[in-house]
């Protein structure tokens, strides 16, 4: 008899363990955390924020990892919609490897000559795999540089005649 109520208890109580639920899989992030921010004038992140200047030069870009062991982190940069540059359009791309026991890395963005004014954004890369996304927009004007510019003559030149 006791063996019937021992079996019977322990039926009971697999069943029940059974029929709980599974729990969902949390999918692991390698970053923490991901932000952006102007320059402090002294080549280090200082204010953080979404919105940047045309001569907010560098931007940084600060990766935040879950843990300190060795891992590849790359950083690429797109113009979302930039007047002038094709929409979704790769800029630029920049990677470092981190050490044991780093659980920072620092990038930063500097244009050649000023910001253009559009949307942007920060897609971050762990091992190959899209863990992030920021997006950021430069608001303002530039002044296009004179090369860029077709100018009218100011004065006739001469014509040689052989």
């Amino acid at each position: 008899m006791r063996f019937a109520h021992a079996l019977f208890f322990i039926a009971f109580y697999c069943a029940a363990v059974f029929a709980q639920a599974p729990q969902p899989l949390v999918p692991f992030s390698a970053v923490e955390d991901v932000y952006l921010a102007r320059d402090d004038g002294e080549g280090k992140a200082g204010e953080v924020t979404e919105t940047f200047a045309p001569s907010d030069i560098p931007i940084h870009c600060v990766v935040v990892l879950a843990d300190g062991r060795p891992r590849a982190v790359k950083m690429v940069l797109v113009a979302v919609k930039v007047p002038g540059v094709k929409p979704e359009s790769r800029v630029v791309a920049a990677g470092y490897n981190t050490k044991e026991k780093q659980d920072r890395v620092y990038f930063t963005g500097r244009p050649d000559g000023k910001w253009v004014p559009g949307m942007y954004r920060i897609d971050i890369f762990v091992e190959e795999r899209k863990e992030r996304s920021v997006t950021f927009e430069v608001q303002g004007t530039t002044t296009p540089a004179a090369a860029n510019k077709f100018v009218a003559p100011t004065k006739k030149r001469p014509v040689r005649r052989n």
